[in-house]
């Protein structure tokens, strides 16, 4: 090669590590950075109309899902999943909980909550969560989730984020749960995290 293509390659691989290392600094890359990103306080109430906070996820292994009960698909296939993943976990169950949080206050209230979660096919140890606009629109943004209104009139819909986080007893983000992930995919995720233990930072 000639010496004029060897500063220009000497000169692009120090632009790409310059680039990379900015990259890293502001948290584009790097796992612990994304992972440090990815939930964070919040204000709501569940089911039973009592107010709850971030503390809610501690000393339990969570699985947190946005949605609303109102959905046609999405909620109810991961509900019904995780439902099946927490009768698969066995004893384990008992250190697992769904936490389901609505993206639809306007319709979500407390008793509709209630309502939707007593079906016998979602897991057991479900916890619901709604709030004001405000207090639903923070916790959705603790978390990265899309979510906008779509339609008027009483029949609207909500279009919205599908995949699933699995957070630690500590209150911290393990892994996503994708959309779609059978029952079995989702224990093994659920329990290789715990196999970890509770500063798991993978599944």
């Amino acid at each position: 090669m000639s010496r004029t293509v060897w500063i220009i390659l000497a000169i692009l691989a120090l632009a790409f590590a310059a680039v990379t290392g900015l990259a890293v600094r502001h948290g584009i890359l790097g796992t612990q950075s994304q992972t440090a990103a990815i939930g964070g306080p919040f204000q709501l109430v569940d089911q039973t109309g009592r107010k709850v906070d971030a503390d809610l996820l501690k000393r339990k292994w969570s699985a947190v899902f946005f949605g609303f009960t109102y959905c046609p698909e999405a909620c109810p296939t991961t509900l019904l999943a995780l439902g099946q993943a927490e009768k698969l976990l066995g004893p384990k169950a008992d250190d697992f909980q769904t936490v389901f949080i609505s993206v639809d206050p306007g319709r979500d209230t407390p008793q509709v909550m209630a309502n939707y979660l007593s079906n016998s096919a979602f897991p057991r140890r479900s916890i619901g969560l709604t709030g004001t606009p405000q207090q639903v629109a923070g916790a959705a943004g603790a978390y990265h989730v899309f979510y906008q209104k779509a339609g008027d009139g009483p029949d609207y819909q909500i279009n919205h984020s599908t995949i699933t986080y699995l957070m630690s007893p500590t209150g911290s983000f393990v892994c996503v749960i994708p959309y779609g992930d059978t029952p079995k995919a989702m224990t093994e995720k659920i329990e290789a995290a715990m196999a970890r233990g509770p500063h798991a930072q993978s599944c």
